[in-house]
């Protein structure tokens, strides 16, 4: 007796409490990862947190009174034995057919009423559900007010069946005690497929070496210290090793002392829940890792975006149109006056893209719903750059991020390509190029150019007029000489020796000029197609690693305990 007392005390030694609060909070910064990740990362490495989620919400809204504690063994471990010898009652069946328990039994110590919520949810028929109350020994069971017992199936079952409602219930009770028997405590499928795996449930894990009539008492201690040794290297250092026999009832002492602190303490779902906490978060933590991202790409990614995207929309197409646009313009408005109609038969080379005309007029809005411009389309070079750098943003975005992520920022800055083309050529289309007002010196050119003009046509018709009159026989016109040279004849030659150069002073200014206006439409239209590639391509970006930050946040929340 003073030997299992010993277990017993070394067994709880160090137990922390849970609390509930704090509890409460890793569950909801696991539901916070679960939000931030969401469409982000493959459904199936989600699944045992979303479980949890589902499962931990569900347990802690129902019954706090109650502690689930389950019997889990192998076939002929005895696990039914010790149920019926902890009831004091026969209510699971014993027998040497194998396997025995095919269903779940449970007993509850107090009224039934309170639990049967809790027995519903975990899946226990009522049929085998029994109440563990006797007006003999009431006062004796008191401490035990509250227990939940449950025999289940044998998990070597030849059933699978039974194997899977083992699985099933193993995730869903508050603690679990372990049943092994001294012929095959060793077994390696009970210490590889179970115990190992429960290592962090060690605060609701007990492990009992059941049948210890059949070992002598100098047998008994080597046994127990080779199963404490082979409990060590699952990483369940530390859990409650006891020894029974349900014939006995001296040798149920310990076990129903274990059970009996464990229902008065009531934190054996709190710990169930708090280890579950801590197997998820260990699950994720590859998932997310501790890199901090940053804001978004490099700004070196960001450049060759911005080209490629220019490339693709056709700016260096449109920008040479403005310049021979603004040739053509500058032209009509400073050419001879005799000549500016000729011009003006000639179509404006922006209104072949369908832009902006020489009215700034735009193209019919009934026609731009089908296509903005008439923008050539993008060759395959072109969308062949656009497509690597695209990639080469989301390459820089998700360096030192873990391997689920990079393959989410590749997918979200791609996930408006499909979008790209239309946007490109709205832009385009809505851009202002910069040639909607009509420079002042243009106007001065042209009044020179009208004065020159007027002036020669003065001198020609004065020289004509003095020929008719020579013709007719009528006196002349006493033309003014100024110096040598008639005036008509001056007027004639001046305007338009004037005329040729005021058009060859202006032709140089008109080409620089227009140069000028094809850099300032190249200007303007990078930078409303960056805004296009910022809005397309790196908003989405952003808001993955901006998910990622949240996830890193919430799974750091989720381990702290």
């Amino acid at each position: 007796m003073t030997n299992i007392t010993g277990r017993v005390r070394e067994a709880f030694r160090g137990d922390q409490r849970v609390d509930a609060d704090a509890l409460i909070a890793r569950l909801d910064a696991v539901r916070r990862f679960l939000t931030a990740v969401d469409g982000l990362l493959p459904d199936a490495e989600l699944v045992p947190a979303h479980t949890l989620v589902e499962r931990a919400g569900t347990r802690l809204a129902l019954s706090r009174d109650h502690t689930v504690v389950a019997l889990a063994g192998a076939t002929g471990s005895g696990k039914s034995s010790l149920f019926n010898a902890l009831a004091q009652l026969e209510l699971s069946p014993v027998g040497v057919r194998r396997p025995t328990t095919g269903v779940t039994h449970a007993c509850v110590w107090g009224p039934l009423e309170g639990a049967n919520r809790l027995l519903d949810w975990i899946g226990v028929l009522p049929r085998h559900r029994f109440v563990r109350e006797s007006a003999l020994d009431a006062d004796d069971e008191t401490a035990l007010h509250g227990l939940i017992l449950l025999d289940l199936p044998d998990f070597d079952s030849v059933q699978r069946s039974h194997r899977l409602e083992v699985d099933r219930l193993l995730g869903l009770v508050d603690q679990v005690v372990w049943v092994v028997d001294p012929q095959k405590y060793a077994d390696r499928v009970i210490h590889d497929s179970y115990l190992r795996e429960f290592h962090r449930h060690r605060d609701v894990t007990v492990v009992v070496l059941n049948q210890a009539d059949r070992l002598t008492p100098a047998e008994l201690p080597r046994v127990l210290d080779d199963l404490r040794r082979l409990l060590d290297t699952d990483g369940l250092t530390g859990v409650p090793l006891l020894s029974t026999t349900a014939i006995d009832p001296a040798g149920m002492v310990g076990l129903r002392g274990a059970m009996e602190r464990t229902v008065a303490e009531r934190q054996a779902a709190l710990r169930r829940l708090a280890g579950d906490v801590d197997t998820v978060v260990a699950g994720l933590d590859e998932l997310v890792g501790s890199a901090r991202p940053a804001g978004g790409p490099d700004d070196t990614a960001v450049d060759g975006l911005n080209r490629a995207l220019a490339g693709a929309a056709g700016v260096p197409a449109v920008t040479e149109a403005v310049e021979q646009a603004y040739r053509h313009r500058a032209g009509a408005a400073t050419g001879w006056p005799l000549v500016r109609g000729w011009r003006r038969l000639r179509p404006d080379p922006l209104r072949r893209l369908h832009l902006p005309g020489p009215t700034g007029d735009q193209t019919d809005p009934a026609e731009s719903l089908v296509a903005a411009t008439s923008v050539p389309d993008p060759t395959a070079a072109q969308r062949s750059a656009l497509g690597l750098a695209i990639r080469a943003v989301a390459d820089r975005a998700a360096t030192d991020l873990p391997a689920a992520w990079p393959g989410a920022v590749t997918s979200a800055a791609r996930s408006r390509l499909g979008d790209l083309p239309d946007a490109l050529d709205r832009t385009i289309a809505g851009t202002d190029l910069g040639l909607g007002r009509r420079p002042l010196w243009w106007r001065i050119v042209g009044g020179v150019q009208w004065l020159v003009t007027l002036a020669a046509v003065v001198g020609l018709g004065w020289l004509v007029l003095g020929y008719a009159l020579r013709a007719l026989g009528l006196p002349a016109l006493d033309n003014p000489m100024v110096g040598q040279v008639p005036l008509p004849t001056l007027l004639l030659l001046g305007g338009l020796l004037a005329g040729l150069l005021v058009a060859a002073l202006t032709r140089p200014v008109v080409r620089w000029a227009a140069r000028r206006a094809r850099a300032r439409a190249e200007q303007r239209l990078t930078a409303k197609v960056a805004r296009v590639g910022d809005e397309y391509v790196l908003t989405p970006v952003r808001v993955v690693l901006g998910s990622y930050a949240q996830a890193r946040d919430a799974l750091r929340d989720a381990a702290r305990r």
